[in-house]
């Protein structure tokens, strides 16, 4: 007997030419989804959004707009300085730059910022003369004279601990920016400025000593904007010092017209 025809199966209906271009195009979608999942990539070719895309930038853009000083310490990386191979001061740049568009460089921001009495080879720009009336490191009065200049512009993270503590795997321009942020910069008396050489918290602090919280909490700031890590020895010096003033904020911005907001260890 032959079976009802009713059972047979039927025939597969012939799929149209644009049914399978639509299965081919979601087949290959899928394909792209599931590489750009492995490789880390967008369909696009681009790479996946959570990779960093701001290694030219600091850190921390809101470095110093709210919180204490001595609990921001707690939010630094904490590591072993590095190696200091490689290092040399043109890697943050060659000069002091124009780094603000104001057609002054960096150190004539701060010293018209830091000194008063200040009078001008040009009118505006380059400084002549003037007086830091207190110098920060050693509380001394410092006359300065351009060409025979007893004041320096001291980084307050130097530039080589910079470099130790993560610097060294920067671009050169997150590493120019660093060397002319004016929030990372005090004029000082020359011959402390060359006494504290690259040292960290942990190495050296102003004989000042009404000074100290203000330093410190600096160093914490630019830390904290850019992302530099410190030691363990570093980090506990820091917090031995803000303890003293547990209220002081990080200092803000640094702007070169403004002069950095000043308070005393308690």
């Amino acid at each position: 007997m032959f079976p009802d025809v009713k059972s047979l199966p039927l025939p597969a209906r012939p799929r149209s030419r644009s049914r399978r271009r639509a299965l081919i195009g979601t087949a290959l979608a899928g394909a792209a989804l599931l590489t750009a999942t492995v490789t880390g990539c967008s369909p696009d070719g681009d790479k996946d959004s959570t990779q960093d895309k701001s290694a030219d930038q600091p850190a921390d853009q809101s470095a110093g707009k709210s919180g204490s000083a001595l609990s921001a310490v707690s939010s630094l990386k904490v590591k072993a300085s590095g190696t200091m191979d490689g290092y040399a001061r043109d890697r943050f740049g060659r000069a002091w730059l124009d780094t603000d568009g104001n057609h002054c460089d960096t150190r004539d921001d701060i010293l018209k910022r830091d000194l008063t009495d200040v009078k001008f080879t040009d009118g505006h720009c380059k400084v002549a003369s003037g007086t830091l009336t207190k110098d920060p490191y050693t509380g001394k009065t410092v006359h300065y004279v351009r060409g025979h200049s007893k004041i320096d512009i001291d980084h307050a993270v130097a530039l080589s601990d910079a470099w130790k503590k993560g610097a060294r795997q920067w671009s050169p321009s997150k590493r120019i920016a660093l060397a002319n942020d004016p929030l990372n910069l005090i004029a000082s008396d020359a011959s402390a400025n060359r006494q504290k050489g690259d040292g960290d918290t942990a190495a050296w602090l102003p004989s000042n000593t009404a000074y100290r919280c203000e330093y410190v909490a600096h160093q914490v700031s630019v830390k904290k904007k850019y992302g530099l890590w410190v030691s363990a020895a570093e980090r506990d010096a820091m917090k031995k010092v803000l303890t003293t003033c547990p209220s002081a904020k990080l200092p803000t911005g640094g702007n070169p017209t403004e002069a950095p907001p000043r308070f005393k260890a308690k």
